[in-house]
């Protein structure tokens, strides 16, 4: 029975985008600019949470220089093994897999978190970036989740 409800939560969670919770917002200035933590889960991959930084324009800002309906596309992120590894049917491709978007404009922009399997050295790579249709943005951040401890297992074998 406990084999059946985690093969379904697994099941379950590879179709449902990553969720953020915001778990912190630090004011920059007088403007109502803020830096916006969130705390956002790998639907695919239990046991990792990564914490997102990104800027959050205020609305005296938005009325001073104009651009209502964008925020800047500087991000940080750090993620961390928050509990045993579970490894479900990840992308293994050198693209990787988007495991999280958040728009940061009206229609074009948004804010993402992409993960890459680097196979030869077991590790996990969580990269934030932005996508837009035109002018992307070379701003970016990544963290890794090495792989190599006991706790990791994978749902459908380690891929060799």
């Amino acid at each position: 029975m406990k084999r059946t409800l985690a093969a379904l939560a697994l099941l379950g969670a590879a179709f449902l985008p990553a969720q953020a919770e915001e778990v912190g917002k630090v004011g920059v200035d007088w403007l109502g600019n803020d830096i916006v933590i969130d705390a956002v889960t790998d639907p695919k991959v239990q046991g990792v949470t990564c914490h997102l930084a990104s800027f959050s324009r205020g609305m005296i800002d938005r009325l001073q220089k104009g651009n209502w309906f964008e925020d800047p596309s500087n991000a940080s992120i750090s993620c961390q093994q928050t509990g045993p590894i579970t490894i479900g049917d990840i992308e293994l491709g050198e693209g990787g897999e988007r495991v999280f978007s958040e728009r940061t404009s009206l229609i074009w922009k948004k804010l993402v978190i992409t993960r890459v399997y680097d196979k030869p050295n077991n590790t996990l790579i969580y990269l934030a970036h932005a996508t837009q249709v035109q002018d992307g943005s070379a701003k970016t951040s990544i963290s890794t989740i090495p792989l190599f401890a006991g706790n990791v297992s994978w749902s459908k074998g380690k891929p060799e």
